[in-house]
């Protein structure tokens, strides 16, 4: 299978609905990604990685019930799949290589000085 890795904010969108669990949606998500890397993040580039992750088959989502708080809205809910999980270990392992790679590069251009 061919190896597939994210985006930096693909990636963190995912750690995300991965921390939340059960409380993944697009509110959360977006304040919680904010909360951590903090810089504001618009609905717009939240919803948009949200509807390509789920079209990638990296997570899924659920309507729940509407809600009174939300004016009858009802929330949708993330979660990831094993793909998604598989993704990110992909992304991982590619991150570690690289840091693997140009650490020894710096190394040896550090010691040929």
């Amino acid at each position: 299978m061919k190896q597939r890795t994210l985006g930096a904010f693909e990636e963190g969108v995912l750690r995300v609905i991965l921390r939340l669990e059960e409380n993944a949606y697009g509110v959360t998500i977006r304040r919680t990604l904010e909360e951590i890397t903090e810089r504001s993040i618009s609905v717009g580039a939240i919803y948009t990685t949200l509807v390509r992750l789920e079209q990638k088959g990296f997570i899924s989502s659920e309507q729940g019930e509407a809600t009174l708080e939300r004016g009858g809205r009802a929330k949708r809910f993330f979660k990831i799949s094993a793909r998604g999980i598989q993704a990110l270990n992909d992304t991982i392992t590619a991150r570690e290589k690289i840091i693997e790679e140009l650490d020894f590069r710096w190394e040896t251009s550090r010691s040929k000085a």
